[in-house]
């Protein structure tokens, strides 16, 4: 389905304001890696909001997830702080993993081997 105007500002907002506290708050930097919010994605009804967290050099993703999580009243407080005045509610906050990236070696790998099986 596709997103409308609406669902694209308020994710737009979420996410620079996301950005910001993560920052502040020190989650960009866990256990040595780093957590980067890579995109936002919300509900038409405007009530919830996916956060999709690209890691990179993190050694257990599902800990560092749950890390995460376990902070989210307080992030969900600064962000809240930030918004009242353009949102009526602030959406329910539901973290994901983003691998995309690990899509992305993958297939590179695959394409090496081919060319290589190609070379005589």
């Amino acid at each position: 389905m596709e997103e409308g105007k609406r669902q694209k500002q308020v994710s737009s907002v979420i996410l620079q304001e996301m950005n910001d506290i993560f920052q502040r708050l020190g989650l960009n930097m866990i256990d040595g890696g780093m957590i980067s919010i890579s995109d936002v994605k919300i509900t038409p009804d405007l009530l919830e909001a996916r956060i999709y967290l690209s890691l990179f050099k993190v050694k257990n993703q599902e800990e560092t997830l749950k890390k995460i999580e376990g902070r989210n009243y307080e992030v969900k407080k600064e962000l809240a702080a930030r918004v009242k005045h353009q949102l009526r509610r602030i959406p329910e906050l539901r973290y994901f993993l983003d691998d995309t990236l690990d899509h992305v070696f993958k297939m590179e790998e695959l394409f090496k081997k081919i060319n290589e099986e190609k070379k005589p």
